[in-house]
């Protein structure tokens, strides 16, 4: 995952200064957390709902109107406190958010996508109007729409929002991320319209015939026959459903794009929920439902009184629908929002749409994305979770909705539970969701690649995996990057080194995430070089001076962390008398004073750190006996080893180069790789649980190296 370029982004919205004014004075009025509804108001101009989310323009305390929302609970019993979206009355200056005539005298015409956002058209105090897209309570992307007149939402979904302009003569198509810009934008003429998720469905000159445009691909993607005896005036698309009408008075039906079957039902001006529609009765006072789920348009039955009052088309001023699976809102005579039940089986929980970021980012990036942002919407207000696991298959995040109900949105800094910095490479994420109201679940995952976080063990690229060191007989030191499945990516070298000089793959002694290398020097001069994550060493390349007198050794290797304080220790053979010393890292990034952890430690003629091969999260230390058998010594986490354990009796004599190479095969697993006098190159996996697979060649030729490390 190290070269993946990483997708460049930017913010599509910008903080209004006069977001502020909408918190000023603006407390729960009778709306206190659960509160079952009624919700009491002290009036309401204008509604909508969508999502299990009320969004109604309300006084505050300081007796100025604002936009608020609101969570409704899936059964519709409950809501929470009111949540500020912007400030509803005209300004200083004039300006002001579009209002029309409603029987509570002006109401604000919203539109609430179902994922957090309200849109709504701004007024300028020269007259000029601008769609609005309230991405949040405190940004907003509105920047980049035209200035009209005459502006009406027609309909929205998620990110993506249709409206018409009567000055231009206009239909305007655009999408709205909060983490992301994508330039969809679609100017047409006039017609009946409709988009769910990424999909723009739009009525052709033919009778009954619409279409869907996949807005992200901008081609024809679907076209139907609705069997509407007229070119269609008004278009409602809630998942399968295809809601069409010839006008206000004209037919009505449905079309099932699941069955095929095209149904009508009354006419008038309607909104359309999941598996039915709500239609407003003016000569009867009453609100109406009419459940067409199962394909038959059931007889209309009444849910709520609702006064004819004197505005043709009340939708969204005083009564609305929920879309996404859920139920109805309306404003009653006595100023409340009373939410009902539509008692229609919703569909089971699925996605509309997704943004997704690139399949990789990261940590330390100065030109793309730190954080890895996506968002799902859903058909359906639904509790999730977000895992991230590692390559070990070990969950290392889980992030979770923060109320019920909530869309998905994900913010992941690659950071684990604990606030550590996951291991560099690549994880595997997965998203789950369960609806609500109970009816379903939702999963979806894929592999993500994060780059500069924490590097791995033995590792010199700046990834999870395990990299080779090499010394050959010209005074050339290469670095021999892992490619993450067994074998290596590319290599990169520096001359100049004397001849005796033993390398030491180390850890970040710093904070930069770049794995630090040790060299001991032929006049035992013992260096620490800074890590160059993936970068050539020379003699003379950035280091600090350990210390000298490290000749007296002839085994330095590094297992990890022996101690448990996070950073990388050193141990060390003494050539005459075999006995093995620990050395602890500083948080100086030097060495404690040496303790002997063992004696006479002369029978092995290869000794070198693993890492964690048992899976017990502590460091491990492997040697190979000069009869051919091969050793395990357990790290305690407390600088010392267990007794020895036998991985292999009789394991290979002819090997003259042993190395605990980290993660080579990306599996999690440190692995090793071996050398035989033929020069052949092998490595054995890991099987984390102290244990190794069968040898896999790798190479020929490497008798040329006089070193590995």
């Amino acid at each position: 995952m190290r070269s993946r370029a990483v997708r460049r982004i930017r913010m599509s919205v910008v903080l209004a200064a006069a977001t502020s004014v909408s918190f000023t004075g603006l407390t729960a009025s009778g709306a206190a957390a659960d509160t079952p509804t009624p919700i009491a108001t002290s009036g309401v101009w204008g509604i909508d709902f969508a999502g299990g989310t009320l969004h109604t323009v309300e006084r505050g305390a300081n007796g100025d109107r604002f936009v608020v929302s609101r969570a409704v609970s899936a059964d519709g019993t409950s809501a929470s406190e009111r949540v500020g979206y912007g400030y509803a009355d005209p300004f200083a200056d004039g300006s002001h958010l579009e209002y029309v005539p409603c029987d509570a005298g002006t109401c604000v015409p919203m539109r609430n996508t179902g994922n957090g956002h309200m849109l709504s058209f701004f007024v300028s105090s020269t007259g000029a109007e601008r769609a609005e897209i309230r991405i949040g309570p405190s940004a907003l992307h509105w920047n980049e729409e035209p200035s009209v007149k005459g502006g009406r939402f027609v309909d929205a979904t998620g990110n993506f929002y249709v409206y018409n302009a009567t000055s231009t003569g206009k239909q305007y198509v655009d999408y709205s991320s909060p983490y992301r810009y994508t330039d969809l934008r679609m100017t047409r003429p006039i017609t009946a319209a409709s988009v769910w998720g990424a999909r723009l469905w739009t009525a052709n000159s033919a009778a009954g015939s619409v279409s869907a445009i996949d807005l992200k691909k901008k081609q024809v993607v679907e076209t139907v026959s609705v069997g509407a005896p007229c070119s269609v005036k008004e278009l409602q698309v809630v998942g399968r459903w295809v809601y069409w009408n010839c006008g206000p008075t004209g037919a009505a039906g449905v079309y099932d794009r699941t069955t095929k079957k095209k149904f009508t039902v009354p006419s008038g001006p309607a909104l359309v929920g999941d598996g039915y529609l709500v239609r407003h009765d003016r000569t009867a006072g009453k609100l109406l439902l009419t459940d067409f789920h199962t394909n038959t348009a059931a007889a209309p039955r009444e849910i709520a009184d609702l006064p004819a009052g004197n505005t043709a088309d009340q939708r969204r001023l005083t009564w609305s629908v929920d879309k996404f699976g859920g139920d109805i809102a309306y404003v009653g005579q006595d100023k409340a929002i009373h939410v009902v039940q539509s008692g229609v089986p919703a569909q089971g929980l699925f996605k509309i749409d997704s943004d997704l970021a690139e399949d990789s980012f990261d940590v330390k990036s100065t030109t793309g994305s730190q954080v890895w942002s996506s968002t799902w919407q859903l058909s359906k207000p639904a509790d999730w979770a977000f895992t991230v696991k590692d390559a070990a298959g070990r969950t290392v995040r889980t992030i979770r909705s923060e109320r019920p109900g909530t869309e998905p949105v994900v913010e992941w800094d690659g950071k684990t539970d604990a606030g550590q910095w996951v291991s560099s490479g690549t994880h595997h994420w997965t998203l789950t969701a369960t609806a609500a109201d109970g009816s379903g679940t939702y999963t979806t995952s894929d592999d993500l690649g994060v780059d500069g976080a924490q590097q791995g063990f033995h590792d010199q690229g700046g990834s999870a995996h395990g990299d080779l060191v090499t010394l050959n007989s010209s005074g050339t030191l290469t670095t021999h990057i892992a490619n993450g499945t067994g074998g290596f990516a590319y290599k990169t070298s520096g001359g100049g080194w004397p001849a005796g000089t033993l390398a030491v793959p180390f850890g970040d002694t710093g904070s930069d995430r770049c794995a630090e290398l040790l060299a001991r020097m032929p006049n035992g001069e013992l260096r620490r070089y800074t890590g160059k994550c993936g970068g050539a060493y020379q003699p003379g390349s950035s280091h600090a001076v350990i210390g000298s007198g490290w000749s007296q050794y002839d085994v330095l290797t590094s297992p990890g962390d022996l101690n448990g304080d996070g950073r990388a220790d050193l141990v060390a053979r003494q050539t005459t008398t075999g006995d093995m010393y620990f050395y602890a890292g500083t948080s100086a990034g030097k060495l404690a004073a040496r303790v002997r952890i063992g004696t006479d430690w002369k029978t092995y003629g290869r000794i070198t750190g693993v890492g964690d091969i048992t899976g017990d999260g502590k460091a491990d230390l492997i040697g190979h006996d000069r009869n051919g058998g091969l050793w395990r010594y357990d790290g305690l986490g407390n600088g010392t080893f267990a007794a020895r354990q036998q991985v292999f009796k009789d394991w290979g004599r002819a090997y003259n180069a042993l190395v605990g190479v980290g993660d080579l095969s990306g599996d999690g697993r440190p692995d090793i790789v071996v050398r035989n006098s033929y020069g052949e190159l092998y490595r054995n996996d890991g099987n984390g649980k102290g244990g190794f697979g069968a040898r896999v060649k790798l190479a020929t030729g490497w008798q040329a190296y006089k070193g590995m490390f």
